[in-house]
């Protein structure tokens, strides 16, 4: 690709985005954006942002795989186990109290968080009463974390991570091998919602006892992590729980008065006023 990619091309994909199906990259950190960009335009054969835009505008299918390049994130089973330790030894404990718990994973992806989290709260006796919805802004990931079926390639990591975390049993115990695949207990999601959701333009639609949405913020720019922060304070109840990614922070947010920090090396945060 030979084509500079400049902040008024950045501008004019975003304007073309938004003016077409209303999805607002606006407040993507630009850095990313742009990398993600490059990378599209590489991988769609596009020989310079002016083509990439005339296929977004005329092209509905191309833009749906056009989304799913931008949005990507790859993830893994118990990713950073102490952060799971954590959940389990500290988090859990406090919101096993109430009589029914809440969970929102925003920002899912392929759904491998989601999982992870059914494991941990089967193995606690804690999943026939929580309730979790799973959400992402991409439905193609949305299908994927519903189906829960994974290259079994894949699962040597997840296996690593679940031992790591020092759960109870083995991570085959929850799947299936078919053909190359692991497949997902389905019981694991039976009170689970997958829906699709835009963070940057969504509103809340619930309360929630813990919301995780892990290594995302960093794609957006202050102004967006302002919004989306302030939107996940307005979905928590009072003394609940928010989790972050291991290199994200919400010190520098306006709803940060709301918080104080549970865990600072596995970047959590309780919700202490309204």
């Amino acid at each position: 690709m030979s084509e500079e990619i400049d902040i008024k091309s950045i501008r004019n994909i975003v304007a073309a985005v938004k003016d077409t199906y209303n999805f607002d990259f606006g407040n993507y950190a630009i850095t990313s954006f742009k990398r993600r960009i490059e990378r599209v335009l590489s991988v769609f054969n596009c020989k310079n942002v002016d083509e990439l835009i005339e296929k977004i505008k005329e092209d509905k299918i191309f833009f749906e795989s056009f989304l799913k390049e931008i949005t990507v994130n790859t993830t893994e089973m118990f990713r950073d186990p102490s952060f799971w330790r954590k959940l389990r030894e500290d988090v859990l404990p406090l919101i096993a109290t109430h009589q029914n718990i809440r969970i929102w994973h925003a920002a899912c992806s392929s759904g491998e968080e989601v999982y992870s989290m059914a494991i941990l709260l089967k193995e606690m006796d804690l999943l026939d009463r929580t309730q979790i919805i799973a959400t992402d802004i991409n439905q193609d990931v949305i299908s994927i974390a519903k189906k829960g079926i994974y290259a079994i390639r894949n699962m040597e990591l997840n296996q690593s991570n679940y031992e790591r975390f020092a759960g109870k049993g083995m991570l085959s115990d929850y799947f299936s091998e078919n053909d190359g695949f692991a497949c997902m207990d389905r019981s694991l999601i039976a009170n689970v919602n997958f829906r699709t959701h835009d963070l940057v333009l969504g509103s809340s639609f619930s309360k929630f006892d813990l919301i995780l949405c892990r290594n995302v913020l960093i794609y957006f720019n202050m102004t967006l992590q302002d919004r989306v922060v302030e939107l996940f304070s307005n979905s928590l109840f009072k003394n609940s729980f928010l989790a972050v990614g291991s290199k994200e922070t919400i010190a520098w947010c306006k709803s940060i008065d709301k918080f104080s920090t549970f865990s600072i090396e596995e970047k959590i945060y309780q919700k202490i006023k309204e």
